[in-house]
């Protein structure tokens, strides 16, 4: 029985599919060797311990976030499936992620404490607090000496140079690491004078270089701390347990410092249109006032005292003159009246024409009075002025004074002497009666 003929090209496909069937998600342990890395950013080299040698490939994008930089002699740890290259006929090592040699252990320490401190539920995301939005200090834990303290410096004198800065210098890797980083936390928990903000961070490295932030004691300060806490970590593919407690990670000390300090810019710019819209609000409230004031003054200037004042004087002074106008013509009515009466007086016993002028008088006088009373204050005052010189000038007390009047024994009103003849009897009449006399030489 004749055997069937497989071309290379479907042996080989055979061959990928059996081992990449049965050989996936592994770790491989070895010595990194015979390293290119082309312009494509891929990463090309060999694994090699004592006995055996494995092609492998480590392409841009796993690369890229790896924390290991791969070099020849390097001991590393390298997980991914087996594939084969089919143009030449090689299987291969298709790395997803590389740890440095012993790391592996390091691995399992954390992702045990890892499931442990979330089962407690120090990673769940309503216990974290929200970071304050300008902050007034900040207090900074980690190594005086690092990169990533410059770098945090630059980014807090280009956004936020006012801010107050604390330090509390640690190592940041090494046995008394977590110890340390641990403390410097309390230390800004029991401070009189707390910073609104810790920022807990070092630059990238490898898992060994992070271990500290990795380490219970770390975690269990975070946790405890009265005061936000910003873990920036290594680089932005770095997570360590700190990370997972704090209530913000930021992916680089670069990045927890923008995410810590406000953009003085940017609070610069919107305060400048704040500006602009409160200049804007009081102008507009401003103008809105001084038509109202104008609105005031003019109603004020209408109803002021000075202005009520004018015109009631103006008022008085058109009264005034009415009722001057009037009290002249009752003066003069009353004196048209006295004449009339005067002329009757000379026709009728001066008794009883006394009698009808008093009578006449008082009703005058009582006619005036109701007359005075409506006028204002001023002009009732001109009436009894010119009321008592009426009185003054009159008959009774004109007698009163001292002074008499002479009638004829018919009462006609004897003015000169050449009115009496020797022989003529005449009364003479004073003050509280009269006298009858006779003329003579």
């Amino acid at each position: 029985m004749a055997q069937s003929v497989l071309t290379v090209s479907d042996l080989t496909a055979d061959i990928s599919e059996l081992l990449e069937g049965n050989f996936q998600s592994i770790w491989v342990e070895g010595e990194v060797s015979n390293l290119r890395r082309p312009n494509s950013g891929h990463q090309y080299f060999t694994l090699k311990d004592e006995f055996a040698q494995l092609p492998a490939v480590f392409f841009r994008g796993a690369a890229s976030k790896s924390p290991v930089e791969l070099r020849d002699g390097l001991k590393v740890q390298l997980f991914g499936n087996l594939s084969v290259y089919e143009a030449r006929g090689q299987y291969q090592l298709v790395v997803q992620k590389a740890l440095a040699h012993g790391t592996g252990d390091l691995q399992q320490q954390f992702e045990e404490l890892k499931r442990r401190l979330q089962a407690e539920g120090l990673f769940d995301s309503d216990r974290k607090r929200q970071l304050p939005a300008f902050p007034r200090s900040i207090g900074v834990v980690t190594s005086e000496t690092g990169a990533a303290l410059q770098d945090m410096l630059k980014v807090f004198a280009r956004r936020a140079p006012w801010l107050r800065l604390s330090l509390i210098p640690v190592r940041v890797q090494g046995e008394t690491a977590a110890r340390e980083i641990a403390d410097g936390i309390a230390q800004f928990n029991e401070l009189s004078s707390r910073p609104d903000l810790i920022i807990v961070g070092r630059g990238g490295g490898s898992i060994e270089d992070l271990w500290a932030f990795n380490e219970e004691p770390v975690a269990r300060a975070v946790a405890a701390s009265e005061i936000p806490i910003i873990s920036g970590v290594g680089h932005e593919i770095d997570f360590t347990i700190c990370d997972f407690v704090a209530d913000y990670r930021a992916p680089t000390p670069s990045a927890a410092a923008e995410t810590a300090a406000p953009d003085g810019a940017a609070l610069r710019q919107s305060l400048h249109r704040l500006r602009q819209q409160l200049a804007g609000a009081v102008g507009q409230s401003l103008q809105q006032r001084q038509s109202e004031n104008v609105s005031l003054r003019r109603t004020l200037v209408a109803h002021a005292p000075e202005r009520l004042i004018e015109s009631q004087i103006q008022s008085n002074d058109f009264h005034g003159e009415r009722l001057q106008s009037a009290l002249s013509d009752q003066l003069k009515r009353a004196a048209e009246r006295l004449t009339s009466a005067r002329e009757r007086l000379t026709r009728a016993p001066i008794d009883e024409r006394l009698a009808r002028w008093r009578e006449k008088l008082h009703s005058l006088e009582e006619t005036l009075q109701r007359e005075v009373t409506e006028q204002p204050r001023e002009l009732r005052d001109q009436v009894e002025q010119a009321h008592h010189l009426l009185q003054t000038l009159g008959p009774q007390a004109t007698t009163a004074r001292g002074f008499a009047m002479i009638t004829s024994a018919s009462g006609e009103l004897i003015t000169s002497t050449k009115q009496l003849p020797e022989g003529t009897v005449f009364d003479t009449h004073l003050s509280d009666g009269k006298v009858r006399a006779v003329a003579q030489d």
